[in-house]
């Protein structure tokens, strides 16, 4: 008997959790879509990758779409891949945008949180398991973005209060030591290196009560020995090699995102990983 046979699915009921999902659809930016866990010429692995290899090894027959892009501002998700993503049926979607709007001048957080519930709202009525994520202390991966603190509290608060309103499971990072840790980031301190990905997946397992997923992606790594001066050399190849070119981008009107569409945009398949 088929995992469609043994759970039907009702249009307009997300699927309770912990029950095997068939059709996955991933929604977002640069995170979502992977960057720092592979790269353009081997392919892109990811959290959300790395989250359908978890249900798949539940339900085999598992389909999974990741519609994110790189770049991409809250409102730019919405508008772009929450549309396509109610046209694949989705049992289970997951919902990740904000970053980038939090580094823009002009960010609003009303604005973001009022995108990421329109997409809550769409997901879940259509009959989905909808899971998202809140941001951990950019002051503590950047010193540099340490006035960015309290928009990632307004952010998070929003998205607690929207997700509340919809039944979504909420991934929480904030609270964790880990989630600020230089070895779960690459070195532009933006996206998750694929020890980050690796936790990512197993904190959004556990969101949706994967048999066999628990709590152990909160647990902080080993300690990381201190050497003197790293830090203020850290800093300096860091603003020369990552906080530049971003400025740059901006200056000229320019995002990562340019000319890029989704690296998996139909449902297919979960390969086994090698």
């Amino acid at each position: 008997m088929s995992s469609a046979e043994r759970v039907p699915r009702v249009p307009g009921v997300p699927r309770a959790p912990g029950l095997p999902y068939e059709r996955y659809v991933a929604l977002g930016d640069s995170q979502t879509e992977g960057l720092g866990d592979g790269d353009d010429a081997t392919g892109l692995r990811g959290w959300a990758d790395r989250l359908a290899e978890h249900l798949a090894a539940v339900n085999p027959q598992l389909q999974y779409a990741n519609l994110a892009v790189r770049g991409r501002l809250a409102g730019q998700v919405h508008a772009e891949q929450l549309a396509p993503a109610l046209a694949l049926r989705p049992d289970l979607a997951t919902v990740v945008a904000g970053v980038n709007d939090l580094m823009r001048p002009r960010f609003d957080a009303v604005e973001v949180v009022g995108h990421l519930e329109a997409m809550f709202a769409a997901l879940t009525a259509a009959g989905a398991r909808v899971v998202t994520v809140t941001f951990p202390d950019v002051g503590k991966i950047v010193p540099l973005a340490r006035p960015l603190r309290p928009r990632v509290y307004a952010l998070n608060a929003g998205i607690h209060a929207a997700a509340a309103r919809h039944g979504v499971p909420v991934v929480e990072t904030a609270g964790h030591a880990f989630a600020v840790d230089p070895r779960i980031w690459t070195e532009d301190r933006l996206h998750l290196s694929p020890l980050g990905h690796e936790r990512f997946a197993a904190a959004a397992a556990q969101a949706v009560q994967l048999p066999g997923a628990d709590d152990g992606w909160t647990r902080p790594l080993p300690p990381y020995p201190a050497v003197a001066g790293r830090r203020a050399a850290a800093e300096l190849r860091w603003i020369a090699a990552h906080l530049g070119p971003w400025l740059g981008r901006r200056l000229r009107g320019r995002s990562s995102g340019d000319g890029r569409t989704a690296k998996r945009p139909q449902l297919l398949a979960v390969s086994p990983t090698p």
